[in-house]
């Protein structure tokens, strides 16, 4: 059975994004491209909420994004998308479906089909929908070296509490950490 992992970068105070939206303190660099395509290559779908799904679209398929990073551009353009939206009317990046249903029972009909494992990047609000149903098997948080003191915090909404176990951590030169959890 295929498993479903949630990757997010945070700040160091646990925001994913500032007050309007900005994700411009990102620390990337060529070890954690490495990592982007290691991870892409680890899975053979991408699952999206509407608000990420619409940036990810608006960036991936440009032709500034194929010429700054052009082995992750061409993954993310090819592979399997699916995006969980009750207000889109039309999901047109390349190779993308859009999925107006209750995301747990899709969730779970997509982990039983044959192939790679399922990831959400981005996409807290649909992740915080997803964790009561316990559909998420890993979590992969990557904690970024800055404060940002306001923002989105990772997690709004969880109203009850959810141990996980650490299984693995990846230190990276930027000072970035990849924190691995699966749910207990």
């Amino acid at each position: 059975m295929r498993k479903l992992i949630f990757f997010m970068l945070i700040s160091l105070d646990g925001f994913y994004q500032e007050p309007n939206g900005e994700i411009d303190w990102h620390n990337v660099d060529e070890e954690f491209n490495e990592f982007a395509i290691d991870q892409l290559n680890s899975v053979d779908t991408l699952l999206f909420g509407r608000v990420t799904y619409e940036g990810m679209a608006s960036y991936w398929p440009t032709p500034h994004a194929i010429a700054n990073d052009p082995i992750v551009a061409g993954k993310m353009n090819a592979m399997q998308k699916i995006v969980f939206s009750k207000s889109l009317d039309k999901a047109e990046w390349e190779n993308t479906r859009l999925i107006k249903e209750q995301a747990p029972k899709e969730i779970a009909k997509l982990k039983e089909q044959p192939g790679k494992d399922l990831i959400i990047f981005g996409s807290s609000d649909l992740a915080v929908t997803l964790i009561p149903y316990s559909s998420i098997d890993e979590f992969r948080i990557m904690v970024n070296p800055v404060v940002l003191g306001d923002g989105k915090p990772l997690f709004k909404g969880i109203k009850d509490r959810i141990k996980l176990r650490l299984i693995k951590t990846k230190v990276f030169r930027s000072g970035n950490v990849l924190l691995y959890y699966q749910p207990e």
